[in-house]
């Protein structure tokens, strides 16, 4: 069966709808934004990886018993290629900008993901470029950078690539995933499951060859994987893939600034942090953006158009 953007799950219709929607996929890079703090307060350190790695295969494979759905057709590719670049090349790449950047310098660098999504929609998806929400999408990388960036922020030529080339692979996987969409028969719960199943087989390797597994795991890193797992994994993938194919998708992309937000907003609960007066403007930046890139302004009758009116090809 070949599976075309047009065969997806109809999106809600109605202001209320929308509205709902983009509530509920935003708990998924909420969500997100509590990695950083259970890494750093629960996991054994140096292996990230591994928690990538339990974070998607395990729950993907649990999605395939749950559902008993396998791919068919051109879907086992599909689900290969957007595996790979929603979770296994994705947290690769994460790991080396991790590895050559401060914290602070990595989350900038991946919030120009909205941006990618906003041009990657006009070239893909033939949508028109909406300057509004592409304007939003750089004010978001701002905004972050204001709330992470230090003064002590270094820069590294090879992080700065990894960092760059993960959010090209989130970007486009996010919007290749708008594109084909996901079978009328298939539910979000069995999509999700194929591509964290995908996700985890494409970094299944390189934990084997590079990382390895923690020498020893006790009661709180037990606890810290099952939350990225099922919480900010299976739970997670679903909710988003869901509001993938039905919102629009660069406005899908911009809910991913909350995890800096989350991030940064945990910390100060949590770890008794502070907040800066840049860090403040830097969340209201943020929160600005990710709101007002969810709506399109209407243009007047008679009036000039407010989007560039450009088609690719």
């Amino acid at each position: 069966m070949r599976v075309t953007s047009t065969d997806v799950v109809p999106r809600e219709t109605g202001s209320g709808g929308l509205v709902g929607t983009t509530l509920i996929t935003a708990l998924a890079p909420a969500t997100w934004g509590t990695t950083y703090l259970v890494t750093s307060e629960l996991l054994p350190p140096g292996h990230p990886m591994f928690a990538a790695l339990t974070r998607s295969l395990p729950m993907g494979l649990l999605a395939l018993v749950i559902t008993r759905r396998l791919p068919t057709g051109d879907w086992w590719w599909k689900a290969m290629v957007l595996g790979a670049l929603n979770i296994g090349l994705f947290f690769s790449l994460l790991f080396v900008t991790a590895e050559r950047l401060p914290g602070g310098v990595a989350a900038t660098v991946g919030s120009v993901q909205p941006a990618i999504v906003a041009l990657l929609a006009w070239g893909v998806l033939r949508e028109r470029l909406s300057i509004w929400r592409l304007g939003w999408g750089l004010a978001g990388v701002v905004g972050v950078g204001l709330v992470v960036l230090g003064p002590a922020a270094s820069l590294d030529g090879v992080g700065l690539l990894a960092g760059l080339a993960g959010a090209a692979s989130m970007a486009t996987g996010v919007t290749l995933s708008k594109k084909w969409g996901r079978p009328t028969d298939v539910g979000p719960t069995a999509y999700a499951g194929w591509l964290l199943t995908a996700g985890g087989l494409w970094l299944l390797p390189a934990v084997v060859m590079i990382e390895g597994v923690p020498d020893t795991v006790g009661a709180g890193a037990v606890g810290g994987y099952a939350w990225l797992a099922i919480v900010g994994g299976l739970v997670a993938y679903i909710l988003w893939f869901r509001g993938i194919g039905r919102l629009p998708v660069t406005a899908t992309a911009l809910l991913g600034l909350l995890s800096p937000v989350v991030a940064t907003v945990l910390g100060v609960v949590v770890l008794d942090e502070r907040f800066t007066g840049a860090q403040m403007a830097g969340i209201a930046v943020t929160l600005s953006a990710l709101v007002a890139g969810q709506f399109q302004p209407r243009r007047r009758a008679g009036a000039p158009a407010r989007r560039i009116a450009l088609r690719a090809g």
